[in-house]
């Protein structure tokens, strides 16, 4: 076909663009940033065929002068592919203007969340060739092969191309493949692997699965899965002895590391998976390792075999402790009871706990708020996490926000908090995520009291969360940003200059004593 490029069988020269940053401060940060197992499997998947792939690790926005001597350094490209989540959408669309301008032959394509939950918003972003909805490895290896083979590649399943013409081709996505174990292991290499900040202090990040078999209505996973031919097979894992191979082949290459990370979506979804990867891992691998399970499939058994396999602490998705919203908004039917109870299996075999809570929500206001506050002092959770909710498009949730006038028309990436809610201003919402652990430990402090004292000190505490007025709210959020902004400098110059001491102290933070 006229106007598309062919290298006239030359392998391609491929750039991976990650922009890894949450906040938007424009910082020189030289090293570490995060770990993409997905521009890692693309990686392997392309070199395994002989093509070239680099990475730009973008760690703070760029400007344009800072963007485009990057671009220069790194060298020629034939194809650059943008990793594109929703809240960097913004910057990407930046970046790819300044890559057209700089590079205006080269061949743009994106892929990763944004571009499969909003692909018709992203194929009409200026200067986007093509798009991958879901998964990218066999959609961009083709792209790769066909293009050095100067083939037309306009029909690859799984992507969208505009044509020299103008006009859109939306082709159908290809049919999941069951066999992860078929991937070869991720390209670490790919990566400052060393250097991350993760590494840095001993841990590794690794998954062993994709996709999650849940219908959490914030979450991007229940939409993803509508995306492909046979959904059914959407969660999948790697087989246990090729989880371990892959683990084995990060150590040998990274003695360093002295912690996993697990970031699967539910480390514990497949039973009958989990009990055998777990045996495997305690007679070959054994490190201490952390994870993301979930209650309602959760047993005391499974718990106790963690532990003895080495899991120190664990995560949590609690969300919400109001159970009208849990059960209503967020499609999360567990109720108080089952989530108290199963947490007393980690007091009891000494694993320590860290919750993920979702502040912000439709409907929410900080009543509703405080009771997530006080679920997780009621289940001693060791740590917590306040994550203010983003609807992330394609999703139920953000279908319930938008329906309910909630969002504005245009979210800004520079915005805290992107509902507009009466009943939960914004300043509240900033004030809740702030101090959340603050008021948690001193909830877990009224629990334990005698409750004649006990309940007069929570209502006090009640009173202190609830009855302010705009005024303070707003002066105590400053107060801790100027705290936070601190600790997040003093944590990275401990983790880049005193690594040891870090993991020293990470060690101690997280060791807990069985109670039973």
């Amino acid at each position: 076909m006229e106007g598309l490029k062919n290298l006239h069988g030359r392998k391609v020269r491929e750039l991976l663009v990650y922009p890894d940053y949450t906040d938007r401060i424009m910082s020189g940060k030289l090293t570490g940033g995060n770990y993409s197992e997905g521009l890692a499997s693309i990686s392997a998947v392309l070199k395994q065929a002989g093509h070239e792939v680099k990475l730009m690790h973008l760690l703070f926005l760029h400007t344009e002068q800072e963007y485009k001597e990057k671009l220069r350094e790194l060298g020629e490209f034939d194809i650059i592919g943008f990793s594109m989540r929703t809240t960097a959408y913004t910057d990407c669309v930046q970046y790819i203007k300044w890559t057209k301008e700089e590079r205006p032959d080269v061949f743009i394509t994106c892929g990763s969340y944004h571009p499969t939950l909003a692909p018709e918003e992203v194929i009409e972003i200026p200067g986007v060739d093509a798009l991958t909805i879901g998964d990218g490895e066999y959609a961009e290896l083709e792209l790769a092969d066909m293009m050095s083979a100067g083939e037309d590649y306009t029909n690859i399943e799984s992507k969208w191309f505009r044509l020299p013409d103008g006009s859109v081709k939306r082709n159908p996505v290809r049919p999941l493949f069951a066999d992860l174990d078929r991937l070869p292991i991720p390209d670490f290499e790919l990566f400052d692997y060393d250097n991350l900040d993760s590494v840095k202090v001993g841990t590794a990040i690794v998954m062993m699965s994709r996709g999650c078999r849940y219908n959490c209505t914030y979450c991007g996973n229940s939409q993803f899965r509508n995306v492909y031919p046979n959904k059914k097979i959407y969660s999948r894992f790697r087989s246990p002895q090729n989880g371990i191979l892959y683990l084995k082949t990060l150590l040998a290459k990274h003695p360093q590391i002295k912690v996993i990370n697990f970031r699967d979506a539910i480390f514990n979804m497949i039973p009958e998976w989990f009990d055998e990867f777990i045996e495997l891992y305690k007679r070959e691998i054994h490190l201490p390792f952390t994870g993301n399970i979930r209650f309602d499939i959760l047993t005391e058994d499974t718990v106790r075999r963690m532990k003895e396999a080495g899991c120190y602490t664990i995560d949590m998705g609690l969300e919400s402790g109001d159970q009208e919203m849990r059960f209503k908004y967020l499609k999360r039917f567990m109720t108080d009871e089952m989530m108290i109870n199963c947490s007393q299996w980690f007091h009891k075999y000494g694993i320590a706990q860290l919750t993920y809570n979702i502040i912000g929500l439709p409907y929410e206001d900080i009543h509703k708020a405080l009771k997530t506050i006080k679920l997780n002092a009621r289940m001693r959770a060791d740590r917590v996490i306040p994550n203010i909710f983003y609807p992330y498009p394609g999703t139920e949730l953000y279908e319930t926000a938008k329906k309910a006038g909630f969002m504005p028309d245009v979210i800004s990436p520079d915005v805290r908090v992107p509902l507009i809610q009466e009943q939960f201003p914004e300043h509240e919402v900033l004030f809740i995520e702030a101090y959340f652990q603050h008021f948690m430990k001193k909830y877990r402090r009224a629990f334990r009291m005698p409750k004649w004292i006990g309940k007069p000190y929570e209502n006090w505490l009640d009173r202190r969360v609830t009855k302010r007025h705009a005024w303070s709210y707003k002066f105590l959020v400053k107060v801790h940003d100027i705290y936070a902004h601190i600790r997040s400098k003093v944590k990275d110059f401990v983790i880049d200059h005193l690594p040891k001491v870090y993991m020293k102290l990470r060690m101690i933070k997280h060791h807990k004593r069985p109670e039973g």
